[in-house]
């Protein structure tokens, strides 16, 4: 009679559940594991059998028998090492060396040579589909117990080893479920960067406070040094802290790519990432085989900050286009497709030129017309088009460089950042989106209404071919943000104005 354990399985950012069968019967040595396994779940069979001979039990390399085991659903691909554990308990079980119910109990865990266990990736993911499938426990190795405890009502069982797995299991040992790590919750939040330390930069500061309260998308152009990176940096400082619902969300995409730290079971601060320009296609919108979470997908809920904007090849920032209006991408292959979520906020950097200072009235540029062309030609128009606020961020003056810091100006900004995105919370609860960014045209035209004023004005900007249809939502949206920061119910015609500043900046 085969044995039977349950396990799980990672599917893209998801989890499904394994039934793990092992069958045994004497004859000429053999162990084979079928189900569509992958390389790594195919050499576990040579890690189950000497983590067994050194745990003291039979291991099925030692003796005549013939192994079979069974990862279903046999069309679903099984990837990593986390069937390591599952299977040394099914060949124990099939085998008769142990007995015990495997009902109710998702067994997960990478067993090293002397039976001692390692941590697995995605665990969150697991546990939220065990607890989703009625599963009423889950024994995984002790180092990622406190990220399976985020999923609330599930027994979590921590274990070390191969022999205190079995004796857990045939009750010889009692080990207490591991409680949830209140402070994860409570962690203060500490800012390297604040924008109190960078002086000057009046305009920039205003356009990051209105992108950390709606979520837009921003460029930022300069010569080099005028403060642009720093800028950037100092974004996660003004921005509000992940709501609990959030920080599951980003947690379990951290702990699928295997990113996530083992003192710290839970994200609560936006991820701010910044890919270097030579990143490929693959590692900023994700796929690969199997298919990964690419950078756009893990500054999800946060900030994509892209420096040197047209360094990037081509075709990658060309591959940006459609996450930044959907707010996730779809990864198709020739087996499957994987949809991920990539809802975040682009802040790009770009110099005005290839040596940095056309324009600048202190330096000469260097660069000759056709160059400055074709450096400008690596921004689409339909790419350009999706950016909300354009800014142009001038050097500093020693004046204002020696001038002394204005402290804690984030935690001020912050402040109202988080009054604004409660609004807006409150305004989209029946929606299913959380800030002005994410309306869409029904959203718009309830949410962004203006004035007779206000629309001449649009409608000069539209009819002269300076602001396209996607454009004028944008500044709309940018509007209602702006309002939103001065606590109006409505949108003012120097809210839209100022909107429209920033969006008509540099192509005026």
């Amino acid at each position: 009679m085969p044995s039977k354990v349950f396990s799980a399985a990672i599917v893209g950012l998801d989890a499904q559940i394994i039934e793990v069968e092992v069958a045994t019967s004497y004859g000429l040595r053999y162990f084979e594991i079928v189900g569509l396994p992958d390389k790594a779940v195919q050499e576990s069979k040579e890690r189950v059998g000497a983590a067994l001979k050194s745990s003291g039990f039979k291991s099925p390399h030692h003796q005549p028998l013939r192994v079979l085991v069974n990862l279903a659903p046999a069309d679903l691909k099984k990837e990593g090492s986390l069937y390591d554990l599952p299977i040394a308990v099914g060949f124990l079980l099939a085998s008769k060396q142990i007995n015990f119910n495997t009902q109710s109990k998702i067994i997960l865990g990478e067993l090293s040579l002397d039976g001692k266990l390692r941590p697995i990736k995605g665990v969150l993911a697991l546990a939220l589909k065990a607890k989703e499938r009625g599963w009423s426990e889950i024994i995984l190795p002790k180092n990622n117990a406190a990220e399976a405890t985020l999923a609330k009502g599930l027994k979590v069982i921590g274990v070390d080893s191969l022999n205190e797995t079995i004796d857990y299991l045939l009750g010889k040992k009692e080990i207490l479920p591991v409680k949830v790590n209140g402070k994860v919750f409570s962690e203060k939040s500490n800012y390297p960067i604040d924008l109190g330390y960078i002086q000057g930069q009046g305009l920039a500061k205003r356009a990051l406070e209105i992108v950390a309260a709606g979520s837009h998308n921003l460029l930022m152009i300069g010569p080099p040094g005028a403060g642009k990176t720093l800028l950037a940096k100092a974004i996660p400082s003004i921005l509000p802290p992940l709501s609990f619902n959030e920080s599951l969300e980003v947690t379990k995409i951290y702990s699928v790519a295997g990113l996530l730290p083992q003192e710290k079971p839970l994200i609560n601060l936006r991820p701010f990432r910044s890919p270097h320009h030579t990143s490929s296609e693959v590692a900023l919108i994700g796929g690969g085989n199997p298919p990964r979470p690419g950078e756009i997908t893990l500054a999800h809920r946060g900030v994509l900050f892209l420096d040197e904007f047209p360094e990037f090849h081509r075709d990658v920032l060309e591959s940006l286009r459609q996450p930044i209006e959907e707010g996730k991408i779809t990864i198709l292959r020739a087996k499957h497709s994987l949809s991920l979520p990539a809802n975040f906020t682009l802040v790009a950097a770009s110099n005005p030129c290839p040596c940095g200072y056309f324009g600048d009235p202190e330096r000469r540029c260097t660069c000759v017309p056709s160059q400055i062309a074709k450096y400008r030609r690596k921004l689409s128009g339909p790419l350009v088009d999706r950016i909300d606020l354009f800014i142009s961020v001038p050097p500093v003056k020693y004046e204002k460089l020696a001038a002394p810091n204005l402290e804690c100006l984030s935690s001020k900004i912050r402040n109202k950042v988080k009054k604004t995105r409660k609004l807006q919370k409150q305004r989209f609860q029946d929606e299913k989106i959380f800030t002005n960014s994410e309306m869409q045209i029904p959203q718009i035209k309830k949410h962004c209404q203006v004035d007779s004023k206000s629309q001449g004005l649009l409608r000069k900007y539209v009819d002269s071919g300076r602001l396209s249809a996607r454009g004028y939502h944008r500044v709309l949206k940018v509007a209602r943000t702006i309002a939103d920061l001065e606590n109006s119910e409505k949108i003012l015609f120097d809210h839209l104005a100022e909107a429209l500043s920033y969006r008509l900046r540099e192509e005026g």
